[in-house]
C-alpha cells in the first residue's frame, strides 16, 4: 500500500511538472456537481455491473473536489409519463419532481445502463422520457432548462451494443439540451453470448485498457466541458432563447418565403 501511495505521489507530482513546463495550472473543478443516474434493472442492494464501471468514473471525480451523487432509478417510484408531475395525470405516486431537483442542481449528469437485447435498459428510456417532460421548461435567459450542463453515458453488458446505446443516450440528452463533449461514453461488455460481467474476476474487466482509457478521458471531458460552461454562465442567448423567439425575435434568421 505504502509503495501504491508512493507511485500515486510521484505521478501527480509528474503531472503538475508537465503542467508547469507549459505554462499551464491544474484545473479547479471543485465549484463543480455531477449526479450519476444507474438505469440498472436491479433494485438495491443486488450487485450491479454498470456500477460497478460508474463507480470508477465517479471516484476520479471525487478526488478532483466534484460534489458527487448517485441514485439508482429502479430504487424509486417513478411514474411513467411525460408530465413533470405524473400525480396530477392518474398516478398515486410520482418521485420524479425530487429526483429532478438533483438533476437540475448538478452541473454533469452521467447516465448508466446494461445492454439488454442490443438496446438501453428500460428503465433508462423511461428515464430519458421524464427528462424530456421538462424540456418545455425554461432557465432564466429563455433558453430550454438543460442549456449549460454536460452530459456522458456508461454502458455495460455481455454481449455488443456499447456504441449503438451510447449514440441513442447522447442523441436524447443533447436534443434536450445538454452538452456533450468529445468521448462522451465508456463502456465494457465480454465475449458475446453468456459469461462474466464487468464485475466477475474472472472477467479481469479492471484490467481493460480500452475501458480504463475511455473512462478516464470521458470523466475529464465532461469535467472540462461543465467547467468551461459554468465560469461563463452557460451558452448566451443570442440565437437561441425560446423567450426571445416567442417575443418576435429572429436575429439573423429571415423566412425562405419573404427572400
Amino acid at each position: 500500500m505504502i509503495l501504491k501511495n508512493h507511485k500515486y505521489t510521484i505521478c501527480i507530482l509528474q503531472q503538475r511538472f508537465v503542467c508547469y513546463i507549459h505554462g499551464m495550472s491544474n484545473p479547479d473543478f471543485s465549484n463543480l456537481s455531477a449526479l450519476y443516474i444507474n438505469c440498472t434493472l436491479k433494485k438495491s442492494p443486488r450487485e450491479s455491473h454498470t456500477q460497478g464501471l460508474m463507480d470508477v468514473s465517479m471516484e476520479i471525480m471525487k478526488k478532483e473536489g466534484v460534489e458527487v451523487e448517485s441514485i439508482r432509478f429502479v430504487d424509486h417510484d417513478v411514474a411513467f409519463g411525460v408530465y413533470p408531475d405524473m400525480t396530477e395525470h392518474g398516478y398515486d405516486t410520482d418521485e420524479w419532481p425530487e429526483i429532478y431537483k438533483k438533476i437540475q442542481k448538478a452541473n454533469i449528469l452521467v447516465i448508466g445502463t446494461p445492454i439488454w437485447l442490443g438496446e438501453k435498459s428500460s428503465v433508462a428510456t423511461k428515464l430519458i422520457e421524464r427528462l424530456y417532460a421538462m424540456s418545455g421548461h425554461q432557465n432564466d435567459k429563455g433558453q430550454y432548462i438543460y442549456y449549460g450542463k454536460a452530459g456522458g453515458c456508461v454502458i455495460t453488458g455481455n454481449e455488443d451494443g456499447i456504441k449503438h446505446c451510447a449514440m441513442s443516450t447522447l442523441y436524447a440528452l443533447q436534443h434536450l439540451g445538454y452538452s456533450i463533449p468529445p468521448q462522451a461514453d465508456c463502456g465494457w461488455i465480454g465475449e458475446a453470448g453468456p459469461g462474466p460481467s464487468y464485475m466477475d474476476k474472472e472477467a479481469k474487466a479492471f484490467e481493460n485498457a480500452f475501458t480504463n482509457r475511455n473512462t478516464t478521458f470521458m470523466t475529464y471531458n465532461l469535467l472540462h466541458l461543465a467547467k468551461m460552461l459554468d465560469d461563463n454562465g452557460g451558452y448566451p442567448s443570442y440565437g437561441n432563447s425560446r423567450k426571445e423567439w416567442d417575443d418576435g425575435t429572429r436575429w439573423n434568421f429571415e423566412n425562405p418565403e419573404y427572400r
